[in-house]
């Protein structure tokens, strides 16, 4: 069972699937979910990538300190995996909280991303998304994950889906409640204590990038992907028709599609700019 170690001791628990000859994907999950909520996509990339999924501090196999956690330091989490795992640099995406955690990634470490792939996230605070996060660790601390869970699986489950397929979600509902009350509420507050200083700096972003967003997402909207759209040079936008904050659950064949054809753009593009691979171009 493999862990990396944190610059500050912790233990991260992460694994390795896939093509041993195929690029690095480093796949980042949000508020509260271990590497259990990229279960639908590790077939479609590990038939053509050597993915790599791990658990954020104070979830899953992770370990779960007490006391103050920080997107920053969850960033340098994801890069001791990714070193772990023996790979310098990686295809980066990132859902939700994970989203942002690989902005960060990208800003402060364009070196080590390949390419980036941003999934219902945004990249500031609106006052509305800031009471809501405050009420959630509140839920959270005072009743449990459980009843955390149970009231707030509408942001995460579009309407139709979850009156047609609730029975399908209870995996949602448990990975949700899996982490400690404590661990949750320390993600939640680091999300909080994120500052603006990482939305001005995405104009500096040089790596490929792919912003997705479900048209019925209520938690991150579709105008919080086109912002990041608007600031990272060249980066694209996809809409999913139907998908909300969880799509990569509930439309994982369109998520997965878009996913597999922008990476395998983006590796395209990077082997035309290997002067070996231009000079056989040219010959040809």
């Amino acid at each position: 069972m493999p862990y990396a170690t944190a610059s500050d001791g912790i233990r991260l628990h992460y694994d390795v699937f896939g093509r041993r000859d195929g690029e690095a994907v480093l796949l980042i999950q949000g508020l509260g979910t271990d590497s259990r909520g990229w279960a639908l996509q590790r077939r479609a990339i590990g038939d053509h990538y050597r993915g790599i999924v791990f658990d954020n501090r104070g979830v899953g196999r992770s370990d779960k300190p007490v006391g103050d956690y920080d997107l920053r330091q969850m960033a340098e989490d994801a890069l001791a995996v990714l070193d772990a795992a023996g790979f310098e640099s990686a295809h980066v995406i990132g859902a939700s909280m994970g989203g942002v955690i690989a902005q960060i990634i990208a800003v402060g470490h364009p070196e080590r991303v390949r390419s980036l792939i941003l999934a219902c996230t945004g990249c500031r605070h609106l006052s509305w998304r800031r009471e809501l996060l405050e009420d959630w660790a509140a839920v959270a601390q005072a009743q449990g994950m459980r009843s955390f869970a149970t009231r707030n699986l509408r942001w995460l489950v579009g309407s139709r889906s979850l009156r047609r397929f609730w029975p399908a979600f209870g995996v949602l509902t448990t990975i949700a409640i899996s982490a400690p009350s404590q661990s949750f509420v320390s993600q939640v507050h680091a999300i909080l204590d994120m500052d603006d200083d990482l939305r001005l700096l995405l104009p500096t972003v040089t790596a490929p990038t792919l912003v997705l967003v479900g048209s019925q997402d209520i938690l991150t909207p579709q105008a919080d992907a086109e912002e990041i759209v608007e600031l990272i040079p060249g980066a694209e936008l996809a809409v999913v028709q139907g998908g909300a904050h969880g799509f990569m659950v509930e439309n994982f064949a369109t998520f997965n599609r878009l996913l597999l054809d922008f990476l395998a753009c983006a590796s395209a593009e990077q082997e035309d700019h290997v002067p070996g691979i231009e000079r056989r171009a040219n010959r040809a």
